[in-house]
């Protein structure tokens, strides 16, 4: 089954690269998934095929046809896991750097959630299938603290928690240039970066995100 989807190209959208568009217009599509939807033909212009570099005018209706996602089974593996902690509720792991935390099309094993189902067995379900007990991620390149949610009460809590920035979270990061303070706060707004869609930069229109930092070597 396929669905199509229709995006009218509003002034605020003029000029930009029609993949980073449909991207940022449809949730869960993600950039590269566009170009590969454009490759296929499954991208018009005003029923024309274009290039992922093609950049709209307003006015124009771009016709994005999602063919129905591949089902993907996720099974469980014998990975090794670092367990910090756990009780009835979660289980507190240190996620190894090079680790993906869920399956995907293009991850379908050896990811965490892989080696939690064969170590833990019992995890939360809200998230369905393929993301058993996440609550929250972090990236493939990074370590670091992961908690995860047994039970469908325990997730419902700590997404709470998350949402209503209750729960600290604590990095260590090599940072490029000199920091002239010690010890601040950086207040700035997050959005997608409009020089690269891929990455995250301050915006006026961002999402609120305040960190505190401390130096620790120099």
């Amino acid at each position: 089954m396929v669905n199509k989807v229709i995006i009218t190209v509003e002034e605020d959208m003029e000029g930009e690269r029609v993949d980073a568009l449909v991207a940022e217009q449809i949730s869960g599509l993600s950039r590269t998934t566009v170009k590969n939807l454009i490759k296929e033909g499954r991208i018009l212009v005003d029923g024309r095929a274009c290039k992922s570099s093609y950049r709209p005018s307003e006015g124009q209706e771009i016709l994005v046809e999602i063919p129905a996602p591949e089902q993907l089974e996720t099974p469980a593996q014998n990975l090794p896991l670092h367990i910090i902690y756990q009780d009835g509720d979660l289980v507190v792991i240190n996620k190894e750097k090079g680790m993906v935390v869920h399956p995907s099309p293009g991850h379908r094993d050896g990811t965490l959630v892989n080696a939690l189902l064969y170590h833990i067995k019992d995890l939360s379900g809200i998230n369905g299938d393929l993301r058993p007990g996440i609550v929250h991620r972090l990236d493939k390149d990074t370590s670091g603290v992961m908690v995860v949610a047994k039970n469908d009460a325990a997730h419902r809590s700590l997404a709470a928690q998350i949402k209503d920035h209750t729960i600290n979270r604590e990095y260590v990061a090599l940072v490029h240039g000199v920091i002239k303070e010690n010890l601040g706060t950086i207040d700035a707004p997050i959005g997608r970066s409009k020089l690269d869609r891929k990455k995250m930069a301050v915006v006026g229109n961002g999402r609120v995100a305040i960190s505190n930092y401390q130096v620790l070597q120099r």
